[in-house]
């Protein structure tokens, strides 16, 4: 049976860790579909985003076989700043992912305006 577990950002701007606003977030399934689209607000953060996941019992005793989790990529953009993409985070039936934003200024990296970060996360060794 299916159930539901949460992605929530938190967007800020590098060194100072100061909050980001209007910063725009997508996250899609692994495939490309699109799940859900938000801007950040003044702390720099968006409501939670529900996704639906294997069911809690999964995660305690999980089938070799299936995942106990939904991998889910994440896109960050806000002009002025380099682009981010997480890949294949793990989002938990009942839990909240959090995931946190270090967006870096393009002024602070001049040679590199046109590159995103990409961090991918591993599956974890259940």
């Amino acid at each position: 049976m299916p159930a539901t577990g949460y992605i929530q950002v938190h967007a800020y701007s590098s060194y100072a860790q100061l909050p980001l606003e209007n910063v725009a977030i997508a996250v899609t399934s692994t495939d490309g579909t699109a799940i859900a689209m938000r801007l950040t607000d003044r702390s720099g953060q968006i409501a939670p985003i529900e996704i639906p996941v294997p069911d809690l019992a999964e995660s305690q005793s999980p089938d070799p076989g299936e995942k106990p989790f939904t991998s889910v990529n994440l896109y960050a953009h806000l002009k002025g700043y380099e682009q981010i993409e997480s890949e294949n985070l793990q989002v938990f039936a009942d839990t909240t992912t959090l995931q946190n934003l270090e967006m870096i200024p393009l002024a602070e990296l001049p040679q590199s305006w046109s590159q995103n970060i990409i961090f991918n996360t591993p599956p974890q060794n259940l």
